[in-house]
Formats: structure tokens, sequence, C-alpha cells
């Protein structure tokens, strides 16, 4: 009983030496922190609208506004061509002559025949007073003069086609034949070009062609002329726009014509729209997703949150916004980096403190 009361009293002091350490233990462990959630850093702009107009630039070719090709309508030896590629010619100056000996062969056959019309419808006019002669007989002369009037008239004008003029002030841009060769009509001899007046050709978005009218003033650069910029003008706006690339044709001329400016050579026009109402957003801040484009702005609770928006013209490192934000709001330029909807923000200026915190 002895020994029994011995391992009772054991057992009980070991129990309460057990339950000592684990209080004591207890009292060393502490609780565990809470986490603070952490505040994305990112540089953020506030969008507002200003007047602006927007510029852009676009490649073109230099053409002459008026270019003429001088085509035979009657068929012969050419005897003449005084001109050359590169010369001057005069409104009214002869700058093809054709043989023409033939056609004034059968001018003055028909003319003779004109000639005998007219006398026999003098006789017959006379015999018909004295009732010689049926009124038939008056009208058949009548008709014979008057065709003859017709073919008179038919070879002076084939007569005028052997000498071709020059139908402007110009300078000989082609020549495709000689002197001697026969020309079949309708061949294509000269090229006749006017250079006081210089046009190109450029295609422009339909988003700025509703802000640009003929008469606008735009810069003209000739990469043969170095960077000088010469004034042009819209001379004319095409109608219609091109149903895939949604872009119109719009004709820029540069008068006067700069020294040393020639047709083919390439330039560069800075168009530039009239002033507008536009929101302006940093490229840098336009996101693309499957949905397509959206950026992200800072709520009231300095939360960031996904906006859907259309983007319309881009003018260099911006680009117009059409719909989707609104005037000063918010928007988030920097530190996309693990950012998501909802997630609180914290707009700063200094960009290595955004590189050091989101890169």
């Amino acid at each position: 009983m002895t020994y029994l009361k011995q391992f009772l009293l054991i057992m009980i002091i070991f129990s309460l030496l057990s339950c000592d350490s684990n209080l004591f233990t207890q009292k060393q462990e502490k609780p565990p922190k809470l986490k603070k959630p952490k505040i994305h850093l990112v540089e953020a702009q506030v969008i507002t609208e200003s007047d602006k107009g927007i510029s852009q630039f676009r490649t073109g070719t230099l053409r002459a506004r008026y270019e003429v090709k001088i085509h035979n309508q009657e068929e012969g030896k050419i005897i003449s061509l005084p001109y050359f590629e590169g010369d001057r010619v005069k409104k009214g100056k002869i700058i093809v002559r054709l043989d023409d000996s033939l056609l004034r062969a059968q001018l003055a056959k028909v003319k003779a025949n004109r000639k005998k019309a007219e006398s026999d419808l003098s006789r017959i006019k006379s015999l018909r007073k004295e009732s010689f002669l049926s009124e038939e007989a008056l009208i058949n002369v009548q008709t014979e003069l008057a065709v003859a009037k017709a073919d008179e008239s038919l070879l002076e004008t084939r007569l005028s086609y052997a000498n071709i003029k020059a139908p402007f002030s110009g300078i000989i841009s082609k020549r495709l034949s000689e002197e001697g060769n026969i020309a079949e009509r309708f061949t294509h001899i000269l090229t006749l070009s006017d250079p006081s007046s210089l046009i190109t050709q450029v295609r422009i978005s339909e988003l700025l062609l509703n802000h640009i009218k003929v008469g606008d003033k735009t810069e003209v650069q000739i990469d043969a002329l170095g960077k000088v910029f010469y004034s042009g003008k819209v001379s004319r706006i095409h109608p219609n726009i091109d149903p895939i690339t949604r872009r119109g044709t719009v004709e820029i001329e540069l008068n006067p014509v700069p020294a040393g400016a020639r047709p083919g050579q390439l330039c560069r026009i800075k168009i530039t729209t009239q002033a507008a109402k536009r929101l302006l957003l940093p490229l840098t801040a336009l996101r693309r997703d499957t949905e397509g484009e959206f950026v992200y702005i800072v709520d009231e609770d300095n939360k960031a949150q996904k906006a859907s928006v259309v983007t319309g013209i881009h003018m260099g490192e911006h680009v117009e916004i059409l719909s989707g934000l609104e005037n000063n709001q918010k928007v988030i330029t920097k530190g996309f980096l693990r950012l998501k909807p909802g997630k609180k923000v914290k707009t700063v200026k200094s960009k290595k403190l955004l590189e050091k915190t989101n890169g």
C-alpha cells in the first residue's frame, strides 16, 4: 500500500509539472500579426479637354497640275517636231506638223465642186423664174451645194489637225516620236506639262477630313531641296472615302513653285486641322485586352478601376479619346505590373520610387 501511494504521488507531481510547462509555453507564444494590404504605387494624370489642332505628316509625289498628252487626230508623216524634253513652249505655238498635201488636194477638189454647185444653182434659179425647170431640179442643185459646203468644212477641220498647237504655256516633258516617222491616228507624240503649279495627293483618315476645308494652309517639305518647309494649301478634297482603309484623298497645291522643285519628287506634307475641343490621353496609359482598349482610372476611394474607351487620332505621344472618359478624370499612366481593378493605389511623382516598388 505504501508503494502504491508513492506511485500515485509521483504521477500527480508529474502531471502538475506537465501542466505548468504547457502554461509556460503558451505564455511564450506570440499571436500572429495581421498583414496590412500593400498599397500599389502608380503615376497618374488628370485628363482635361483643350483646344488643339491635329497635325499629321503625309508623304506624296509632286506632279504638274496641268499635263496633256498630245495625240494626232489625223494620220500622216511627221514633217516638223521642233521641241524636245525640257523646252518651254508658249500657248498657240505649233509643236507638231504633219504632211497635209493629200488633205490640201482633197480640199481643192471639194472647193471646185462647191463653186460648180454655186454656179449651177444661180443658173437653175434664173431658168426657174422663166418656168423652164421644175421645182425638183432646183432642190437637187441646192442639195449638191449644201453637200459641197459640208465637205469643204470637214476637210478644213481635218487640215487644221495637221498642225497641232500647244493648248497652254508649259514644258515638253516627253517626246515619243521623231521627224520622218509615220504617225497613225491617235498616236501619243508629246506630253506637255505646266510647271507653274505643282500638286500632290495624300490620303487622310476620315476622322480628320471633317476638320479640313479647301484653302487651309499646309507646309510642304521636298526631300531634294533640304529641310526647308514651303507654303502650300488644300486645293481639293475628294468626296469619296475608301471603304477598306477609311481614308479620303486631299489635293495639296504648291504655289508659287520653289526653284528646283520638279514633278516626280518626293515630298512630305504637314497638315494641321482647325483647333477644337479634344480629350487627349498619353499613349502610355492605353491598355488592350481581348475586349478592346481600356484605361485604369483612380476613383474617389483611391482604387484602380477599369474603363473601356474608344480612341481616335494618334498625335505623337498622345491619342484622342472619343468616348469612355470624362473631363478631369484621373488616369493611371504608369505602374501597371500586378495592377487589378479594385486595388488600392497611391499616386506618386518619382519614377525611381515607382520602378523600385512595382518593377
